[in-house]
């Protein structure tokens, strides 16, 4: 089997970061945090409660999709909420794996209530990215319910990798 590459997408706050990094690990390829790519002024844009816009995201898209093509086996964690930026992403690779954390602005809410030292700031902010969030069918991704523990998203996330690739 070639390595695989794996986007784990999902609003901010829905565990990209945590089960990528898992994953990563699990699976023995290279972890990515799309939040690492962000410019400094798209950083500044959204500690300062601004969501971004289509332009904002365009060259950190890019940038992400290059990581993709040259990389031989990736974990990526990225929001990816509109179905043309992950059209966008799996042009740099058509088997992209896509896996979608999915959960409800409560939950993912508490969740940033909890968080330290992130530049993602203000329901608001998580308010616009469920207004921008195109949810995968489950055609596109697998769809992975956040309201377990991370232990238990990481199985569900490796047994629907695992079956998508019987497929």
């Amino acid at each position: 089997m070639s390595p695989q590459k794996i986007l784990v997408m999902g609003v901010s706050g829905s565990g990209k970061s945590l089960i990528g990094q898992q994953l990563g690990e699990t699976l023995g390829l290279q972890f990515l945090d799309a939040d690492d790519v962000h410019s400094a002024a798209n950083i500044r844009k959204m500690a300062d409660g601004v969501p971004l816009s289509d332009d904002d995201r365009r060259d950190w898209l890019r940038d992400l999709a290059g990581y993709i093509g040259r990389d031989q086996g990736l974990v990526l964690a990225c929001s990816a909420l509109k179905r043309s930026y992950r059209d966008q992403l799996r042009q740099a690779d058509p088997a992209l794996s896509v896996i979608y954390l999915k959960g409800d602005i409560d939950t993912i809410w508490l969740r940033h209530a909890e968080r330290r030292d992130h530049y993602f700031t203000g329901k608001q902010m998580l308010q616009s990215q469920y207004e921008q969030l195109e949810e995968p069918n489950p055609e596109e991704a697998a769809i992975v319910d956040i309201r377990q523990s991370p232990t238990q998203v990481l199985q569900c996330c490796l047994a629907a990798l695992g079956s998508r690739n019987d497929e």
